[in-house]
Formats: structure tokens, C-alpha cells, sequence
């Protein structure tokens, strides 16, 4: 089936992490397969085959035979190349694609996600050295520790807490605690025929004891260890060493107060999930900065009387159950002034998509879960985001925020304390954009309102708050960064927009020349109309450096002073044009024509050996990063990386 489309405004198609071009010219690229196994195995992608990557652009060059292309790819496909096939037929076709008034046909390649239990999908017939995954920087060979966690995520027959661990023992459990455990527990169910057996018994029915008759083995589990054990063997190398849990109140405005009250382990107290569970809630239930405090129980056991307090609830428990204890960087909640942070190590083990959606439950720990449910929480029916994200609902809170990172794998969500519209913020950018703000519909104010209150927003931040479609979103953030309220940085799915100055000249900034009078950022008059540049595409070739109009960037004198260096020398060193490059582009976006005119070089050479280059090493952003061949494009240094909180 042929589709016919416009590759960039339909599909609103970059570049990033689940999409990728390939040339496809003298047949299957090789590297088709590895991107096939790192889509699989990361968030799916599509693959378009026909399209050229060239010095950080992309030439759309077709394809003369994309049904014998697709032919060839079948009959790879099923001869093994990779140890899974995922696609169906629907998922190869041909698109025909517009480039400006003629059409170029293109094979599209649809890679769903792999289920955890077709995890790690590979080439050839190595798992450990044909397993890939995907990032912002592309497809990476997968470390053999990865790929194990993989394998280990498969199984139903055994979760990852159902291992039985010989060498331990019941003088390895803290005793005190499990007898908090029984107390809890009857005083939920005080009928329940569990609670009449003895203590093995008990953890047996949990899941903290297991027997293996074909091994001929029996003895705690892991989940055991974890929930009841004590600190200084749940720590042991034949257990979980690198075991880590980690409470942190950050609170105080003065920087050299690192955190105003912390839990960790440290041994002052057993350090088992069990008793990290019950003293965080405690601390929880003391809040001042929540509404209402817990309330007790006729056995004095708190109870979750705000929706706010069960939604925290249902964040740590789904920390605890959904970890992986073979990663890294342990269990970390951190309370801020105006968000709560849960961070745990592993990957999420169905995708970002189905877990909003609440169709779907995995749980990596199942014994671990089955624990918190005696105790009447940890919902079996769903991963807990639909309570937590009502809860936040009903509050008038931003939304809360689940991301998936790698290199180490972890989950993090965040839970912001913050209005969706709050009125100061709502306040500050009336001033600062003028009369035009009030304009705005109402997911532009939320999309602006996000940048401002979160320092920055993404598209797929937004699809977490706003019922928009992605591509819809794209023609949105594009629609804001050109009527001068948001600024891009990155490039793909990972390109963050930050808001402009005030009363910032939105084209000077992105190295267009001064707005007209009705796009100036204060105008009350501001219409949503596209830019004229006098700028050219960066795809010009052959073009000598250009005599710059007046108001362009190029006559700017300090910026012809930072260039005279490489102007004014033919024969400047490499190194040195990069960095007057990036002195150049610090803090404004600047066009390749600009540039070549200040630098006295010519647009395909600047394009072909520093340009093209520098974006991919990530030196530079492009203004336009979802559409990297628009003819305004621009470039500008990138921002430092923002140093992770938990690592």
C-alpha cells in the first residue's frame, strides 16, 4: 500500500529517539538492523529508508525500486538476521513523500516495542554482542549487565524477588519487624487464615519463602531479605550489595544545606523496605507543607485520609515493587519545597504509553507487591499512575511526570506541587509579553505557563497534560517559537523549549535580522504570521561569503570583533574557528549565511567541516531541530547539560 504524505508537516517527522533516517541507496543500510534491535528493545521507532543524513542536514533523495527493497527486507528478516520478528506486513510500506513540488517514494519501517518477554531482541546469533538500545545520541551496544537484566525480566515462573537465596537463613530476618508486619496486617484482616501460622508459614503465603522441589531446594527469597531482613545481610555479596534506600527532605533555601532531615542506611536503624516503608510514611503523615495530617486507626495504624497522602502512598510502593535490585543508584525519594521525586533503578517493563493509558500491569517484584497488598496498598490492578494522576488532578497540580532514562536504567517520577495555572506566573507573563498574551489559547497559555513554571518544556512533557496529539503538539511548540515565547535547544524527541527574554527581538535572537514592528514581543498587536527571512537554507552550497544587509547580525560590531581572529586569517587553526564558532552562537541563534559572511568563509565549507560536525558532537542546537531542512534554520551553542540528581 502506497500512502502519499508531506514528511514534515504531516508527520511532524525528525530525527531522534524513535525516529531515524537512512539513505538506502545501494540497498539494506547494515546498520538497518542494529537501529531495528535498538528501537525493539528500547521505545519502538519508525525507520525511514530514502532520506541522507549530510553534515547535520537531511537530503530527501528517494528511493527508484522501494518495493524490491522491501522484498529484500522480508527475506532478511526471515532469514535470521535478528533473533525476533516483530513486524507484520503493515508495518513495511511505501510513502510518497512532498519535497517541494515533486515526489519521492520512501520504505517506512514501523518497529514496535518489544514485551519484556521478547527482550533483548538482537542481531545475529550473540545476544551479548548483538543487543542494542536507544538514547539521544543513537543506537549503543548494550553492556552485558543490560542485556542479563533483559533476560532476567522475562521470566513469569520465576519474578526477580522469587529467588531463593541458600545461604541465608531465619537468623538473617529482623524479628521485630515481621512482628510489625503481622501486627499491620490483622489489624486490616484480623480474620485472615494466614496470620495463624507460624513465621515460616507466613512468609511462605507472602512469597518470603519458597520451596524448590525439582531443585530439591527451600529457603528465603530475595523479597524476604528485602522486606524483613536486616541491613548488614541484605547487604552481603550474595545478596543485593549495592542495596541502597534513601529518604531526603531538601528544603532550606541556603545552598550549603544539602538536605534539612535524611533516611538512609547508615546503621542506626535495620534499613529493610519494610521498615523504609513505615518510617518515610511517618515522615509523610508529618508534613507541614500537606494539607492535612494522617489520621489513626482504632490500632493506632495511620491512615491515608487525603488523596494527596494516597497518592504519595501508591509513588513509594510502586518504587519499592517495580525496582530493580541488581541496578543502580538504589531507592531515592526526594522531598523539594515544591515537588516530590521517586527514583528507583530498572527500566519500565511496558512502555511510557500503555502505562498512561492504565491498560497494562507489569510488576518486576511480584512477591514484594503481594507484601504491601496484605497491608492495603500497591494496586494489583493497574500500575498506580491513574490514582496518582486523579489525585494530582484534583488538587489543580502540574502534572505528574514518569521518565525512563538509561546508562544507569532508571524510573523517575515527579510530582510537582505547583498549580497548572498559577496566578502569579499567569501575572509575570502578561507583563512580560504584553497585551498578545491574553490572546493565546488555552494549551499555548498551559504549554508557556509549563516553560515558565517547570524552566523548561518538551513535547513529551506535553503529552502528559495536554490531550493533544504529538504531531499536533510539534505544530504548537513550532507556532510558539516563531511568535517569539519559546526558545528551542536540542535536537529530536529530546529538543526542550525554554521561554525568551523579556521584551527579547525574537528574530535577533534566532539570527533572523529585527522583527517588524507587529512581531516585537511587547506589541499588543502581534499576529501569528510566518517570519520572512532574508536568510538561506544551511543546505546552500558553493556560495561565497555574503556582504551582510543592514540590521543583520553580521554587521553587529561585537560580533565581528569576536570573529576578526578567523576573518581576517585563511589559515586559522581548526580549533580555533570552532571556538569563535561557539563564541559566536553563545546565547542567540545565528543562520549559516551569517556566519560564512563573519567569518569570511565559504557556506558549504563552514556547513560541511564545522557545522554539520559541532551539531553532532552536540556543540551546537538548531532553532528548528524537528526540521532540520527548514530554510530559516539557525544555530546556537548548546546550554551545559544539567547534572542529574540521582545517579
Amino acid at each position: 500500500m502506497v500512502q502519499q504524505l508531506d514528511l514534515f508537516t504531516e508527520l511532524s517527522a525528525f530525527e531522534g529517539t524513535d525516529v531515524e533516517y537512512k539513505s538506502a541507496k545501494g540497498g539494506l543500510p547494515k546498520d538497518l538492523w542494529e537501529t531495528y534491535s535498538a528501537f525493539a528493545n528500547t521505545d519502538g521507532g519508525v525507520i525511514y529508508l530514502g532520506i541522507a543524513q549530510r553534515n547535520g542536514t537531511f537530503e530527501v533523495h528517494g528511493l527508484d525500486q522501494p518495493e524490491k527493497l522491501i522484498t529484500d527486507f522480508w527475506n532478511t528478516i526471515h532469514s535470521r538476521k535478528v533473533n525476533r520478528n516483530l513486524l507484520a506486513n503493515k508495518d513495511v510500506t511505501v510513502v510518497t513523500v512532498m519535497v517541494g513540488d515533486s515526489e519521492r517514494k520512501l520504505v517506512q519501517i514501523t518497529v514496535p516495542r518489544a514485551d519484556r518477554r521478547e527482550r533483548p531482541v538482537f542481531v545475529g546469533s550473540d545476544p551479548f554482542s548483538g543487543t542494542y538500545r536507544r538514547n539521544s545520541e543513537g543506537d549503543y551496544h548494550c553492556s552485558e549487565a543490560e542485556v542479563r537484566r533483559m533476560f532476567a525480566d522475562q521470566s513469569d515462573e520465576e519474578p526477580a524477588d522469587s529467588r531463593i537465596l541458600t545461604l541465608f537463613s531465619l537468623d538473617d530476618l529482623h524479628a521485630e519487624s515481621l512482628r510489625q508486619y503481622r501486627n499491620r496486617f490483622a489489624s486490616r484482616a484480623p480474620a485472615h487464615s494466614w496470620l495463624a501460622k507460624d513465621d515460616v508459614g507466613l512468609l511462605e503465603q507472602l512469597g518470603g519463602w519458597r520451596r524448590d522441589r525439582k531443585a530439591g531446594i527451600e529457603g528465603i527469597t530475595l523479597a524476604g531479605l528485602l522486606m524483613f531482613g536486616k541491613a548488614q545481610a541484605i547487604l552481603a555479596p550474595e545478596a543485593v550489595p549495592g542495596y541502597q534506600v534513601d529518604y531526603r527532605e531538601r528544603l532550606s533555601d541556603d545552598p550549603a544545606i544539602r538536605w534539612t532531615d535524611r533516611l538512609t542506611v547508615d546503621g542506626t536503624w535495620e534499613a529493610n523496605l519494610f521498615q523504609f516503608y513505615q518510617q518515610v510514611m511517618v515522615k509523610l503523615g508529618n508534613d507541614p507543607g500537606l494539607k492535612r495530617p494522617f489520621q489513626r486507626d482504632a490500632e493506632g495504624v495511620r491512615v491515608m485520609d487525603t488523596r494527596v497522602h494516597e497518592a504519595l502512598q501508591e509513588a513509594l510502593v510502586n518504587s519499592l515493587i517495580h525496582a530493580d535490585y541488581s541496578g543502580q543508584g538504589g531507592i531515592v525519594i526526594d522531598r523539594y519545597a515544591d515537588h516530590f521525586e521517586f527514583s528507583n533503578p530498572g527500566t519500565l517493563l511496558v512502555s511510557l504509553e500503555q502505562i498512561l493509558r492504565g491498560s497494562v500491569s507489569e510488576c518486576r517484584n511480584k512477591s514484594l507487591q503481594r507484601m504491601f497488598q496484605m497491608l492495603g496498598v500497591g494496586d494489583k490492578a493497574g500500575s498506580g499512575i491513574d490514582k496518582i494522576r486523579s489525585s494530582w488532578k484534583a488538587q489543580h497540580w502540574q502534572s505528574p511526570n514518569l521518565r525512563e532514562t538509561q546508562r544507569p536504567d532508571r524510573v523517575r517520577l515527579t510530582l510537582p506541587m505547583v498549580s497548572m495555572l498559577p496566578e502569579d506566573v499567569l501575572a509575570g507573563l502578561q507583563e512580560r509579553f504584553g497585551d498578545r498574551f491574553r490572546l493565546l489559547g488555552k494549551d499555548e497559555v498551559q504549554t508557556v505557563v509549563t516553560a515558565a513554571v517547570e524552566g523548561s518544556v518538551s513535547n513529551q512533557r506535553l503529552q502528559e497534560t495536554l490531550t493533544l496529539h504529538r504531531r499536533d503538539i510539534t505544530t504548537l511548540l513550532q507556532a510558539l517559537v516563531r511568535d517569539g515565547y519559546l526558545l528551542p535547544d536540542g535536537i529530536g524527541r529530546g529538543t526542550r523549549y525554554t521561554l525568551t527574554e523579556p521584551n527579547q527581538d525574537i528574530r535577533s535572537a534566532l539570527g533572523l535580522g529585527p522583527s517588524p514592528p507587529d512581531l516585537a514581543p511587547s506589541s499588543p498587536n502581534s499576529t501569528r504570521s510566518s517570519p520572512n527571512s532574508g536568510s538561506s537554507s544551511p543546505n546552500s552550497a558553493g556560495s561565497p561569503p555574503n556582504s551582510a544587509a543592514p540590521g543583520d547580525p553580521a554587521n553587529d560590531p561585537e560580533l565581528i570583533a569576536i570573529a576578526r581572529p578567523v576573518s581576517e586569517s585563511k589559515s586559522a587553526p581548526r580549533e580555533r574557528v570552532r571556538e569563535t564558532i561557539l563564541e559566536l552562537c553563545r546565547d542567540r541563534f545565528l543562520s549559516a549565511k551569517t556566519l560564512a559572511s563573519l567569518l569570511n568563509r565559504k557556506q558549504d565549507t563552514l556547513n560541511g567541516q564545522y557545522l554539520g560536525p559541532m551539531l553532532t558532537e552536540g556543540l551546537l542546537t538548531l532553532r528548528f531541530p524537528e526540521t532540520p531542512s527548514h530554510p530559516d534554520q539557525s544555530y546556537r551553542t548548546r546550554a551545559e547539560p544539567v547534572e542529574a540528581t540521582h545517579q
